[in-house]
């Protein structure tokens, strides 16, 4: 397995990233454990879940992914070997201060969230959102406290616009702290908004960034086919998050777009998974790549995008999924 570090920090990570957020609802703990252990088996030792997890879950589940995860690795007994990260925001209750980046929120966030991994340190805490109602330096310096407390040991921030990043590093030269050190933005062959902005500027500051929904949902996989109802259990219909995703991809030019990516693609051979997971990991700037299974053997197209070469047409036609795409209004919020 490949390993890069994180941004211009010490932190090494594997390319590849094991996200978790379908165990405890989409899939059940016994299969969670079967993919945890086919990843470990392959190297993939950096991890990634949040307190909001299960995707699409009901409140009462919230939070049950950092209890397998914190399960299986008392279990398993091998914290240590894992780079573990998750993340806090979201709405964790119903009473007052459950939400945001509040210090309240952060410190009560952390401790939850410790308590369920059943550990006494995470290797990367991450703000699932910006929190717009939070002075930036009350944010950053309730994390700072949280590394030198030793509960945290990087901090990094998830779905952040460049403004907000910008104004977030500005904020924590001023309070002459480390601030984030990564960036976990949306970023796939048919979502290339941050290359604008974004990775540019994290770059320049080497900040690093781990991409999440390298393959739209699942929509990459090429699966899916135009005039198609989005299928029960999927990234598509699960819970309220189906509906956003039916917003970001289940569109005729996204259909479109993929169907001739998959002519290209099938015409030499290739995966559409193993490509598309592939083509995120070239481009500069990017730490590691966020991917997911509901069953162990999803695992091995993924695994295989480390060997996948691109010549030029294969180039082309990955960047023209991307541009043959209408343009549309960026999403302020959760993006």
């Amino acid at each position: 397995m490949e390993k890069r570090r994180i941004g211009k920090h010490g932190l090494e990570v594997s390319a590849l990233c094991l996200g978790t957020m379908t165990f405890g609802y989409q899939i059940e703990e016994s299969v969670s454990r079967e993919i945890l252990d086919k990843a470990m088996d392959h190297r993939i030792v950096f991890m990634d879940t949040s307190d909001a997890y299960p995707l699409g879950g009901p409140r009462e589940v919230q939070g049950e992914t950092e209890a397998i995860m914190g399960r299986w690795m008392k279990d398993k007994g091998n914290r240590n070997q894992i780079v573990l990260a998750t993340k806090c925001f979201v709405p964790t209750g119903s009473g007052l201060n459950n939400k945001g980046l509040s210090r309240k929120h952060i410190i009560d966030a952390v401790d939850a969230s410790l308590t369920r991994l059943q550990t006494d340190y995470i290797d990367l805490y991450q703000s699932h959102g910006f929190d717009p109602m939070t002075p930036i330096d009350e944010t950053l310096r309730a994390f700072d406290d949280l590394v030198t407390a030793g509960k945290v040991r990087y901090v990094g921030c998830s779905n952040y616009p460049a403004w907000r990043l910008s104004e977030a590093i500005q904020a924590a030269d001023k309070l002459a702290i480390p601030g984030y050190q990564c960036i976990q933005p949306r970023y796939n062959l048919l979502y290339r908004e941050i290359e604008t902005e974004l990775l540019p500027m994290c770059m320049n500051q080497g900040i690093g960034v781990i991409v999440y929904n390298p393959l739209a949902g699942g929509f990459l996989s090429g699966k899916y086919k135009p005039g198609q109802e989005p299928e029960e259990g999927t990234r598509f219909t699960v819970g309220a998050a189906g509906a956003m995703y039916q917003m970001r991809y289940w569109q005729d030019a996204q259909f479109d777009a993929v169907e001739n990516l998959k002519a290209v693609i099938e015409g030499k051979g290739l995966n559409m998974v193993s490509v598309a997971v592939a083509w995120v990991l070239r481009q500069p700037g990017i730490s590691s790549a966020l991917i997911g299974a509901t069953r162990p053997d999803q695992l091995d197209a993924n695994l295989a995008a480390l060997d996948v070469t691109f010549d030029n047409e294969l180039l082309e036609a990955c960047d023209s999924a991307w541009w043959s795409l209408p343009r549309r209004p960026v999403n302020e919020g959760y993006r």
